[in-house]
């Protein structure tokens, strides 16, 4: 499950080259290695409360170590295309800082369902 949500991150974010280079190849292991160690939630939990809080789609994700903290950064389509991102802190899910028009869902404000596939 965990290393699942690890796979989603690295296919959510920007488009990278066939075959990774070795910073890359570092990045990988140490989020790997931050969630199995308990350091970071699993992104598949926090997209989950991300999309029930804040209206519109996780379009990009990106797992960024900043100093002592590790944070997601998460860029948001909302229905009118003006797209926001959020940072969260990567252990709690925290909002730590937010950029762009934000629009949060107001509470009891149904999430739209996802078509049927």
């Amino acid at each position: 499950m965990r290393f699942c949500s690890l796979l989603l991150l690295f296919a959510l974010a920007m488009a990278a080259p066939a075959q990774a280079t070795a910073q890359e190849r570092r990045d990988h292991e140490r989020a790997r290695a931050a969630l199995e160690a308990g350091q970071i939630r699993p992104l598949s939990d926090l997209l989950a409360e991300v999309e029930r809080r804040f209206r519109g789609r996780v379009i990009e994700a990106d797992l960024e170590r900043d100093d002592t903290q590790w944070l997601y950064e998460l860029k948001i389509l909302p229905p009118n295309g003006r797209i926001f991102i959020v940072e969260l802190d990567a252990a709690t899910g925290a909002l730590v800082r937010s950029r762009g028009p934000v629009q949060e869902r107001a509470q009891g404000e149904a999430q739209p369902r996802a078509p049927m596939r």
